[in-house]
């Protein structure tokens, strides 16, 4: 097996830690749907710990997922945790019994919310809460946010959040939200296909915010692109590897969270950190903006 070296795809700040670059998100080790417990939980705490092993220092996760599984695993398998480990989870969601994404906005939903992070994974205080804007399950949607906000910056300063981002907004919902409290990342769906937020990112990028793209690699979707596939052949890489390498490429300020409940795969993902894409290949990359 190639050696890893994800310290290669360098690092940006998170709040007041510096993580590196790539990453590992947690979401794929409930059971299928992000529901209930996974097929083989030994398996999920391999991933885990083969994650930290290699080098990441950034794990992204929620108690929604599940519910409350992802958290609970990342406690068995990680728990005490290193002092350079940056988790960083999410609120506003809870699941329906039919494992439905349900809105959780209320200042006492959020409140519990954040309680039962910290439970679920054994810490007093959370390094990065995202406060995930639930208008539309499935994109972002304009209004207000300021409401959820404050009570989550009111939990930031009675001490049990440390940092706040935000997931699933427009760029009118970031201006919003950084006047009510700073803002250090923002986490919404981004990839080679999928790139509403070009503009976005160039903002947060010159502001010194870290973008963290969900579904990087096209998440319940995968990508598919003959443009992709190509690349990949000449590179003697994986389409999946391109895909992370391009988003590394693409800005300095996004940070990857590529998930999986492989170890076989963990590597291959953490295995892009090395990979660099020539001007021919991120030439031929962006006609898949025209075929998405």
């Amino acid at each position: 097996m190639t050696t890893l070296n994800i310290a290669a795809a360098g690092t940006f700040p998170l709040g007041d830690r510096t993580v590196k670059r790539l990453g590992y998100g947690a979401m794929q080790l409930a059971g299928k749907g992000v529901f209930g417990p996974p097929k083989d939980p030994e398996a999920a705490l391999a991933v885990l710990r083969a994650a930290v092993d290699a080098g990441v220092d950034h794990i992204d996760t929620s108690d929604f997922y599940g519910p409350h599984i992802t958290n609970q695993l990342i406690r068995q398998a990680l728990h005490p945790y290193g002092q350079d480990l940056t988790l960083v989870t999410k609120i506003g969601a809870v699941r329906g019994a039919d494992a439905s994404w349900n809105p959780a906005f209320s200042a006492e939903e959020l409140t519990r919310a954040v309680h039962d992070n910290l439970r679920n994974l054994g810490l007093d205080v959370l390094d990065v809460v995202n406060l995930r804007i639930m208008f539309d399950v499935h994109g972002p949607a304009e209004g207000s946010i300021e409401a959820p906000l404050a009570a989550l910056a009111e939990l930031q300063h009675r001490g049990l959040v440390r940092h706040v981002g935000l997931s699933n907004v427009t760029r009118t919902q970031v201006a919003e939200g950084r006047a009510i409290t700073p803002i250090v990342c923002v986490q919404n769906q981004y990839n080679l296909v999928h790139r509403g937020d070009d503009a976005l990112i160039d903002e947060l990028a010159a502001e010194g915010i870290a973008y963290v793209p969900f579904f990087p690699l096209g998440g319940f979707t995968p990508l598919q692109s003959t443009a992709l596939s190509e690349v990949a052949g000449q590179l003697a890489a994986t389409p999946m590897q391109v895909a992370l390498a391009w988003l590394l490429q693409r800005s300095p300020n996004i940070l990857l969270i590529p998930g999986t409940s492989s170890v076989a795969h963990l590597h291959e993902n953490l295995a892009a950190a090395t990979l660099s894409l020539p001007p021919a290949a991120l030439a031929a990359l962006e006609r898949i903006k025209t075929e998405g």
